[in-house]
């Protein structure tokens, strides 16, 4: 291993400090038969409020009760989510520390050449999660009022219009990237780590207009706090249903749902991950779980889906897909 990459893993594991400490207390004989027997941390690569945050929250309660444990969320923020999937990487194989997480895991080999892990080698996968829409919305004053009228602002004002995204290689950025290369137009973008805090200066009307998913706007759109153009799916949305697509409304390159999955370190024993793929199985069966979904715009994946196999499949493909994308469009992430 070069020296630049063993410092990136360096300041990756100090940088999630936070949750590595939680494995100070686990005794290193600690048999795969006894778990679990204390709290099991469910790792956020992104600060809280953003939309994998909210399925982690979601998923914590109905998993725990199913394991018998406390699963605690703990957010670990920073370079798009590569911060904390570094530090999950190094972490023990023990099935305390599980990590959630979305597309970004695909996207991050193409954007970071330095990248202080391989999301394939390094993890063991649990099953996917949910597979979320994402919208085109914008501050509540915003002059554009459908999204004809959005490209037309931004194509005229493409100086001073700001889009915010969650970073480079987020599904935000993506899907920005997507909407931008559509109408021909490149804009100022204000990035965060993470768009639990996008939203909120969006809310706030320090930004103009952003692309993020349903589990992350659906409540806002509906209370009038941000003004919704368009949804990123082929059809519309039960939660939604006044809100057309992109493709209605001339775009239909405009597409993109973001998938998430839970991860464990690399060598976990099979019956922790099997006993983990049954939590997650379950709670996604919730009917809270469902229902709160449901309100977001989005579903638990097919029940074929919440498997080991399938997820790492999903995984495999979406890194030769965004390669190929990432590359196109020439972006990198410093």
């Amino acid at each position: 291993m070069d020296s630049t990459r063993t410092r990136r893993r360096a300041v990756a594991v100090l940088a999630g400090a936070a949750l590595l400490s939680l494995a100070a207390c686990r005794g290193s004989d600690e048999a795969a038969d006894d778990y679990p027997d204390h709290d099991i941390s469910l790792v956020v690569p992104f600060p809280a409020g953003g939309p994998t945050d909210t399925l982690a929250h979601l998923l914590a309660e109905p998993m725990g009760e199913e394991l018998g444990q406390d699963v605690v969320v703990t957010n670990v923020e920073g370079t798009g989510g590569t911060v904390a999937a570094a530090a999950v990487a190094e972490d023990e194989a023990d099935g305390y520390t599980v990590m959630i997480h979305n597309l970004g895991m695909a996207t991050a080999p193409s954007l970071y050449p330095d990248l202080a892990y391989d999301p394939v080698a390094d993890f063991d996968t649990i099953g996917l999660v949910a597979d979320v829409p994402m919208t085109i919305v914008a501050r509540s004053d915003f002059p554009a009022e459908t999204l004809d009228e959005l490209v037309a602002y931004v194509t005229e004002n493409a100086d001073t219009v700001t889009i915010a995204n969650a970073g480079v290689g987020g599904a935000s950025h993506l899907c920005g990237l997507m909407l931008e290369q559509a109408i021909g137009v490149q804009l100022e973008e204000a990035s965060y780590d993470g768009t639990g805090p996008a939203l909120t200066d969006l809310v706030d009307g320090k930004v103009d207009f952003m692309c993020d998913q349903t589990t992350n706007t659906a409540d806002q759109i509906r209370s009038g706090e941000i003004k919704a153009y368009a949804v990123t799916t082929p059809e519309r949305i039960d939660a939604l249903p006044d809100l057309p697509t992109t493709a209605e409304e001339g775009l239909p390159d405009v597409e993109v749902t973001v998938w998430h999955g839970l991860w464990v370190p690399a060598g976990t024993p099979d019956e922790i991950v099997e006993e983990l793929t049954d939590a997650l199985e379950t709670a996604l069966q919730d009917p809270e779980v469902v229902d709160r979904l449901a309100d977001l715009g989005t579903a638990p994946v097919p029940a074929d889906q919440v498997t080991p196999a399938a997820q790492q499949t999903k995984l495999e493909d979406q890194i030769d897909l965004w390669g190929q994308v990432i590359e196109d469009a020439g972006v990198t992430a410093s």
